[in-house]
């Protein structure tokens, strides 16, 4: 089949854990994933003190002489920060595939260090799109009009949003394509920031601490539970684990990206379907994550991403939805000069409109519409149990989990328990990180060589 043809610029971006990090020497600090993600995480926790970032950081660089040098190219994984990501190695061969696209030529990946302040990862996307833009466009006569995609992933939306809408972006931005990214934050960031590492890996939890990153990623609206009703994070002092000042400078960055008139088009897709924490509470001493609603099971949906051009859902979880097929097929339509709108299309039964107004789940394709429950990091020598909700109780669903470093996958029929409930249980997988499919839901896990 012929590649669709694209001559534009095309810039992919990670989200946070996404980019490999390396010291001044060219030694990797940040390159867990896939085979090797178990054995270093040891030798990580260990070196995080020297990687946390000073109070003083703001929106600069720390002088440390870490530099981002790629994209994860498999999945990864750091228990106390986000959830298990995978890598990007796939979508950059697909995109390749059918689109006229290659990389490092007009397709391009932004690795950034994703301790950072999301501005300070703007304003070298800026420096980076300025050079590149220009060698595109001088490189043949019909790209002198070119302009630039973004397709961004997870925190990689807040970084393209910024340069866009702050940074004049929009001057030679054509669409911005988020996936899952959290415009208005996701409690999971909040938890880590709480819960600091847990009693496992204090270093961890401070190093967590320390990133302005982080606090641009914890929610922006009204989502703590408490006795005069839901109050916003920062309207809380003396939460524990929360840097005052960096949460309150994370709410400066969403409320300036909300002030703003879109000057580019927007488009999101997130994950739906998947059981998302939507409230929390904290008493005694623990954050408990008290309600679930709608969501990929890290960021919630809505989004909250303000006016956009086109906003889609696809039932898949946070980590896998720039391997998702709906979004693929989305992708087809939307990374063209004009982009065709996956909903008016008529092709795509696995995606609806995101806005809950809009929205009817009865849109998807039944078999499409699972939500699925797994643990994101589990100790050794515990049954890997999974839950699924369907539409109702009369599918035959398998389970199939396979380890990421290869290795014959293991099938589990789910059993309904009344009521579109399903569920599961697996022997005790072996350490490692694991991919866990239903139908066309991928969740993601990390078994860990010894209790948590």
């Amino acid at each position: 089949m012929a590649r669709a043809q694209v001559t534009d610029l095309v810039v992919v971006l990670p989200g946070i854990l996404g980019s490999r990090l390396a010291d001044a020497g060219g030694r990797a600090v940040w390159d867990l994933s896939g085979p090797a993600l178990l054995r270093g995480l040891r030798g990580f926790t260990a070196a995080a003190g020297a990687l946390r970032l000073p109070k003083d950081t703001g929106d600069g660089d720390p002088g440390d002489g870490v530099v981002p040098v790629g994209l994860m190219p498999d999945l990864h994984a750091l228990p106390g920060i986000w959830h298990p990501v995978d890598g990007y190695t796939d979508l950059l061969r697909w995109l390749e595939r059918h689109f006229t696209l290659s990389v490092s030529d007009n397709l391009l990946t932004f690795p950034y260090d994703w301790r950072l302040s999301c501005r300070n990862g703007a304003e070298r996307l800026k420096g980076r799109i300025d050079l590149e833009l220009e060698r595109w466009r001088a490189s043949a006569p019909g790209r002198r009009e070119a302009r630039v995609v973004f397709l961004c992933h997870g925190m990689g939306g807040l970084v393209a949003r910024h340069y866009v809408e702050r940074l004049g972006g929009h001057e030679v931005t054509r669409r911005v394509i988020t996936l899952g990214t959290p415009h208005r934050g996701s409690l999971r960031a909040l938890s880590d920031l709480v819960d600091g590492g847990g009693r496992r890996d204090p270093e961890i939890g401070a190093f967590a601490r320390s990133l302005p990153s982080l606090h641009q990623l914890a929610p922006d609206d009204a989502c703590m539970e408490g006795p005069g009703g839901l109050a916003r994070v920062r309207d809380l002092p003396g939460l524990p684990g929360v840097d005052e000042a960096l949460l309150a400078d994370a709410a400066r960055f969403h409320a300036d990206l909300r002030g703003t008139e879109p000057r580019a088009d927007l488009y999101t897709i997130a994950g739906t379907g998947q059981p998302t924490a939507s409230t929390a509470r904290y008493a005694e001493d623990r954050l408990a994550l008290v309600s679930e609603g709608d969501g990929d099971g890290t960021v919630p949906l809505p989004a909250g991403a303000g006016p956009v051009a086109g906003s889609w859902a696809v039932y898949e979880q946070h980590g896998s939805l720039q391997n998702n097929r709906a979004v693929r097929e989305a992708l087809r339509s939307l990374l063209g000069e004009e982009a065709a709108l996956p909903a008016e299309a008529g092709h795509l039964p696995d995606l609806v409109p995101a806005d809950p107004a809009a929205a009817d789940p009865a849109l998807a394709d039944p078999a499409a519409r699972l939500g699925v429950r797994v643990p994101a990091v589990l100790p050794a020598g515990v049954p890997y149990e999974v839950t699924v909700t369907a539409p109702d109780d009369a599918r035959l669903l398998m389970a199939e989990l396979r380890a990421a470093d290869g290795g014959r996958p293991v099938a589990r029929p789910l059993r309904s328990l009344g009521g579109g409930r399903y569920a599961a249980a697996f022997p005790p997988p072996g350490p490692g990180a694991y991919r866990l499919s239903v139908g066309p839901v991928t969740a993601l896990s990390l078994i860990r060589r010894s209790a948590l």
